[in-house]
């Protein structure tokens, strides 16, 4: 049954679904899918055209708005807004540790968990539709992994689309996990030089921190160990719009004075366990380099963990050696987040046969898309740190009639950042008023 309630300005209705965990099974299992309708107080939405909102990721539910926050004012003057969680997250049958041993055995989760790609999630969507609009096309919004779903949508059912928007969400269509993450390292250093430019006093603070973890690693108040590795992931901080300053602000605040003398404080270690921790999201951690598989034949096989030892100034202990400044990480998942992390130790040999899986179908058709009709938009970040920028403009590039708007104004959350002015943007593209 649905419910139906109200926030400022808007009325908002839950809705449950039933789709098949594997959509060429139709008749076999199915599982349950959630999504939050979202509508202007005031307004009749059998007069309103859908939107449907895709979450980054992979692994986090749609963002809980609260009334008309963010982009959502500007989509609510126009749309019918459904935020659905994909598959697996939020409460659309969430898999994690706790909820996985249901399915059995490491290789039976591993087996469950190869249906929770963007192919499978753009399934459910089709599944879902005909449903809510009556069988007419909607518009997708795509933020981040949203656009990479979004992109196999046109890939796969165009015929689902009214128009397509993409926000940091450009993936290539054709570059492998190592292809990826051979890009993002040096992205990534850039970050790094770009933060200890504007806060050169952090060199010291970082250098400090490393070495007090890689002599007495810390256990953070949830049970997380936090190494010189595991601190150097804070680096996912970088690629947010006031990211630099937040991490700033943490490095500052690392250490207190006590008897036994200077010791990593409750509050900073505190705020990196809220900041590290895979507890809400653990698919991100599980399929991270699943949703970059499209060759049967090739498994990932821990790509980030492989192409970082073609950059050794990624190494701690190298760095702490010498006098160069420690490099932080982020947007890459290690095989010891597994061991480090309590949400994630449970599903160790899961993940790991995820890593060896082969058989991985492709993702994007290139033909196809080359032949698009649906309007879409993207916007690029002009140096995001999550989505290859080159990357982007290449697949926009092969994307019939794709327009898009590439700035420096915004790193990639920029539709939380920019909300009604980046959707508003997309909009005019789509509408070639721009």
């Amino acid at each position: 049954m649905d419910h139906s309630y109200c926030q400022p300005g808007v009325v908002l209705t839950d809705h449950r679904f039933s789709v098949p965990l594997d959509h060429g099974r139709p008749d076999g299992e199915h599982i349950e899918l959630f999504a939050r309708e979202a509508v202007a107080a005031g307004k009749d939405p059998e007069n309103l055209p859908w939107l449907l909102y895709l979450e980054g990721g992979p692994g986090f539910g749609a963002r809980r708005f609260t009334g008309r926050q963010a982009w959502l004012e500007r989509a609510l003057t126009e749309y019918r807004v459904l935020l659905l969680d994909q598959r697996g997250t939020g409460r659309s049958t969430p898999a994690n540790r706790q909820t996985l041993p249901l399915r059995g055995t490491p290789g039976q989760q591993a087996e469950y968990l190869a249906h929770f790609r963007a192919d499978s999630i753009v399934r459910d969507a089709e599944a879902i539709r005909p449903g809510l609009t009556g069988g007419a096309p909607w518009t997708v919004l795509g933020q981040s992994f949203g656009g990479f779903c979004t992109t196999h949508y046109l890939s796969t059912a165009p015929e689902g689309l009214a128009a397509a928007l993409i926000t940091g969400g450009l993936p290539s269509l054709t570059a492998t996990a190592d292809e990826v993450y051979a890009a993002a390292y040096p992205r990534m250093e850039r970050k790094n030089r770009a933060h200890y430019a504007r806060y050169p006093m952090d060199v010291e603070r970082a250098r400090r921190i490393a070495a007090h973890l890689a002599e007495r690693p810390a256990v953070l108040p949830g049970g997380h160990r936090l190494t010189a590795e595991a601190f150097q992931s804070l680096g996912i901080l970088l690629g947010t719009g006031d990211g630099s300053h937040q991490l700033h602000y943490l490095l500052e605040d690392a250490f207190v004075p006590t008897p036994a003398g200077p010791a990593l404080a409750d509050a900073f270690l505190e705020h990196v366990q809220g900041l590290l921790s895979f507890a809400a999201h653990p698919l991100y951690a599980l399929l991270h380099e699943a949703i970059y598989a499209q060759d049967p034949a090739a498994p990932t096989a821990w790509a980030a963990e492989r192409v970082r030892a073609a950059h050794p100034g990624f190494d701690a202990a190298k760095a702490l050696a010498g006098d160069g400044p420690v490099l932080l990480t982020g947007e890459t998942v290690h095989p010891w987040h597994f061991t480090a992390d309590p949400a994630l130790a449970p599903l160790r040999e899961t993940a790991e046969l995820l890593a060896a899986r082969t058989g991985w179908g492709p993702l994007y058709d290139p033909a196809r898309l080359a032949a698009n009709e649906v309007p879409v938009a993207a916007a690029i970040y002009h140096d995001d740190l999550y989505v290859d920028t080159a990357h982007s403009l290449d697949t926009a590039a092969r994307i019939r009639g794709l327009r898009t708007w590439v700035t420096d104004e915004f790193e990639h959350d920029g539709v939380r950042a920019g909300g009604p002015r980046v959707l508003d943007r997309l909009l005019a593209l789509v509408r070639d008023d721009v």
